[in-house]
């Protein structure tokens, strides 16, 4: 990981887990567990001879206060693991070698052997899967140093902090590695000063953390200090700008100004050519294409995935998931200009390779292309087949650690695709597993949870579980308006979904008030040449004169209404209006769309294009 020099003379420990790079290359948080901090201790030759033999790890207890016992377990750790033989032989010496440290520890003197086995263990607990487990090793370590004691004990907590926040990445839980990574580069800097070169590797560390996170106003934040700081220690056109420069594009490009995402692949490119890195090269000009299809400039966006083509082609070969991933660009730009036999000839070019994948592809690659395909078919009104990529898609990722989001991401899509073949209570479980997923890494305050949240709402109201239905959207509109605010599509749908829902439930005063509330909204904040305001103000009227009478009949009429008339449990009536179901996915459904009752029909942001930005 980016960070505090260590020691010259402390060898590594060679575990199944990434080595800290020697020149600092930037990493994305989720893929990569950090390598614990080097050991600061030699076993002495003149002392080995006295100390247990190899085979024998498990001496009596009282063993472990001899002080040279620590640093001896700790080497049995390290040459068991560079033998081959196996994280697990390596985690009995791992752990006593961390029980010797403490005991010997002198009372109120912070230990660094201490802290540093911890850090060893915990690795070698997330080697093996088990980073529950690595987690309270990891916070107990970082408890150990102080950092007022030199740059040695900084070192110690900076790399745990960072440890700690990589594994709760792993685990999913973003928002608390976030704050590990955040307190690590409190560290640096008060250690380093806020202008080092390794202060700005940490700072893009923690701005790629913010990116997955969806918190792009951080990121760029800190993507612009990185940038600062790069520029004063590098030479002009460097490796580290193109590296800053490309996840500041990205931050932009999910912001919606293409034009500065733009000028920032531009100048990575010609920086990657001033180095030579010509598959690099071919990777911006990926980006830069995916640019010009935002701007609607499709030659040029053709012209750039063509040219990114040939040189994977030639460098990869034909059958290498680089190339599949341009087919699958090139499969959505056809599919949107209209050009179907050329999308859908891309499409299976590109499925021909993830079914029969080259050594070293990952299933991450595999799963993230099968994803982009299953949203083209859905689009060409495919949805049994963009359900089979989506289910493909999920098997592969269900046993890799630190992709519960994205696997999330995928139950979400696949519970839209239920919802399009009317199979609710399957939408329903798949939005339920979702929404699970995404509590438990702590998303549950992201405007994409709020989304899920409707639509789950929505499946319920189709299953007539109307009081979950109305719990669901109650949450969905608390964060919407949180992170959204009041006036933006996706909160006014969620308004929408939430009177209908009140309606059914007989609670005609709160839909009441929900409605003059987004009346009032339209008439001072959007304007009221939007058509759903006349729809919106006659279903006010016609709640406002039925307001004073019995609600037996009316809630049944409400509860067919919000039912989707393709559903097996209800007919459709003559004369019964639709409502429009917000958040639906990319299209209407066929025939109907969504949520019904005395609403216009519209059509608002699409689900499936914020699970693509989520995941």
């Amino acid at each position: 990981m980016p960070g505090l020099k260590s020691p010259p003379d402390a060898p590594p420990l060679r575990i199944t887990v990434s080595e800290p790079p020697s020149q600092n290359p930037p990493r994305t948080p989720n893929k990569k567990l950090p390598s614990p901090s080097p050991s600061r201790s030699k076993a002495s030759p003149a002392r080995s001879a006295k100390k247990p033999p190899p085979d024998s790890p498990n001496p009596d207890d009282s063993s472990l206060d001899n002080p040279d016992l620590g640093p001896f377990l700790l080497k049995l750790a390290r040459d068991t693991i560079a033998s081959g033989e196996g994280p697990t032989k390596a985690l009995d010496y791992a752990i006593r070698a961390a029980k010797s440290f403490e005991r010997c520890a002198v009372e109120g003197e912070p230990s660094l052997d201490l802290a540093m086995s911890l850090h060893v263990l915990a690795a070698i607990y997330c080697s093996l899967g088990r980073f529950d487990e690595a987690v309270p090793v990891l916070e107990r370590a970082i408890q150990v140093p102080d950092v007022e004691r030199g740059s040695d004990h900084a070192l110690a907590a900076f790399s745990g902090h960072m440890q700690l926040g990589d594994t709760y990445s792993m685990l999913g839980q973003v928002e608390k590695s976030i704050g590990c990574y955040e307190e690590g580069l409190k560290i640096q800097i008060q250690t380093l000063g806020e202008t080092d070169a390794r202060v700005g590797e940490t700072c893009r560390y923690l701005a790629e953390a913010h990116v997955q996170a969806m918190q792009f106003d951080k990121a760029e934040e800190l993507c612009k200090k990185t940038l600062e700081i790069h520029h004063a220690h590098s030479e002009p056109a460097s490796l580290e700008e193109a590296a800053d420069r490309r996840l500041m594009a990205l931050v932009c490009e999910a912001k919606g100004d293409y034009e500065t995402a733009l000028e920032h692949l531009v100048l990575a490119s010609m920086a990657m050519i001033a180095n030579g890195q010509e598959n690099e090269v071919a990777a911006i000009d990926v980006s830069i294409g995916n640019i010009y299809m935002s701007l609607c400039r499709f030659d040029e966006a053709v012209f750039s995935y063509q040219k990114a083509l040939t040189v994977f082609k030639s460098s990869k070969g034909e059958n290498h998931p680089q190339v599949a991933s341009v087919f699958v660009r090139l499969a959505d730009l056809y599919h949107r200009t209209g050009k179907f036999r050329e999308s859908k000839s891309y499409c299976e070019n590109a499925l021909r390779i993830f079914a029969k994948p080259v050594p070293g592809t990952t299933a991450e690659e595999i799963a993230g292309g099968l994803t982009e395909i299953s949203a083209i078919y859905e689009s060409v009104d495919e949805p049994e087949e963009a359900l089979k990529l989506l289910q493909e898609a999920m098997k592969l990722l269900e046993d890799k650690p630190g992709q519960q989001s994205t696997i999330a991401g995928i139950e979400a899509r696949m519970g839209v695709m239920f919802y399009i073949l009317g199979r609710y209570e399957e939408a329903r479980k798949s939005f339920e597993s979702a929404v699970a997923k995404l509590r438990a890494s702590g998303e549950r305050k992201s405007a994409f949870f709020g989304v899920v949240l409707n639509q789950m709402g929505l499946a319920c109201v189709q299953l007539f579980k109307i009081d979950e239905a109305g719990e669901l959207f109650e949450e969905a509109r608390a964060i919407l308006e949180q992170e959204c605010g009041p006036c933006h599509q996706d909160t006014l749908g969620v308004y929408s979904n939430l009177a209908a829902t009140y309606d059914a439930m007989g609670r005609v005063e709160d839909a009441i008030e929900i409605l003059e509330y987004v009346i009032k909204l339209r008439e001072e904040k959007l304007g009221i040449a939007n058509p759903d305001f006349e729809d919106e103000k006659n279903r006010l009227a016609e709640l406002l004169k039925e307001a004073g009478r019995s609600r037996n009949r009316k809630a049944k009429k409400s509860l067919e209404n919000l039912i989707d008339p393709n559903s097996t449990r209800t007919t459709k009536k003559e004369g019964t209006k639709k409502w429009g179901g917000p958040l639906i996915p990319i299209k209407s459904f066929p025939g109907e769309s969504g949520l019904n009752s005395r609403h216009a029909t519209r059509e608002t942001t699409p689900l499936l294009l914020l699970v693509d930005n989520f995941a």
